[in-house]
C-alpha cells in the first residue's frame, strides 16, 4: 500500500514543483493536492489499523494533513502561505526523528524482534524530506526563492518517491 502511495504523491509533488516554476495554476494544482491528501490520510488509516503499522502510518498521516493544508491554501486562493510553512516545520521535525530511527534502528521487543530496522535508503529519504520541509517553510516566509523548492520537488519525486516505489515493487529492493 505505501509503495502505491509514493507513486500517488508524485502526482502532487510534480504539479506543485511546476507551479512554483510558473507552469500551471493554483486551483487545479490544489485539486490534485486535495485528492492526494485525502488518499494519503486514508492510506495512513489503513496502514495503521489494518496492517498494524503505526510507524509508517504516522509519517503518512502528517504528510497527508500537510497536503490537505496546502490544498486548502491553493484552492481558496490564500496568498499568505505561512500556515503551510508552519505545518511543514512540524512535518520536518517528525521526518528528522524518522531519519534517526532509520539510520540507527529502533528498540527491541521482549521477544527479541527489532521495532524499527536500520534502512539507510529510508533514512536518506526522510533526511531529504526534512530539507524540503524546511525549504517550503523558507519559501512561505519569503526567505527562499520558490524555484529552489520547485527543483527539489521535481528531483525528490524521482529519487525519494518513484525510484523506491518501483524498485521495491519491481525488484524487491531499495537502491542502497
Amino acid at each position: 500500500m505505501t509503495l502505491a502511495l509514493l507513486l500517488l504523491i508524485c502526482m502532487m509533488w510534480v504539479p506543485v514543483g511546476l507551479l512554483f516554476l510558473g507552469f500551471g495554476e493554483a486551483k487545479s494544482t490544489g485539486f490534485v493536492t486535495a485528492v492526494v491528501g485525502v488518499l494519503v490520510v486514508i492510506g495512513a488509516l489503513l496502514q495503521t489499523a489494518l496492517f498494524k503499522d503505526p510507524f509508517t502510518g504516522g509519517l503518512l498521516f502528517v504528510f497527508g494533513v500537510l497536503y490537505l493544508q496546502t490544498a486548502h491554501v491553493l484552492l481558496a486562493g490564500i496568498e499568505d502561505m505561512r500556515t503551510v510553512g508552519n505545518g511543514a516545520v512540524v512535518v520536518g521535525v517528525i521526518c528528522a526523528m524518522y531519519a534517526i530511527l532509520y539510520f540507527t534502528g529502533g528498540g527491541v521487543k521482549p521477544d527479541g524482534k527489532t521495532l524499527i530496522d536500520v534502512v539507510p535508503y529510508l533514512g536518506f529519504m526522510c533526511t531529504t524530506f526534512v530539507v524540503i520541509c524546511f525549504t517550503v517553510t523558507g519559501v512561505t516566509y519569503g526567505k527562499i526563492n520558490a524555484k529552489v523548492a520547485a527543483y527539489m520537488f521535481l528531483t525528490l519525486s524521482v529519487t525519494c518517491l518513484f525510484v523506491p516505489a518501483i524498485g521495491l515493487m519491481g525488484y524487491g529492493k531499495l537502491p542502497f
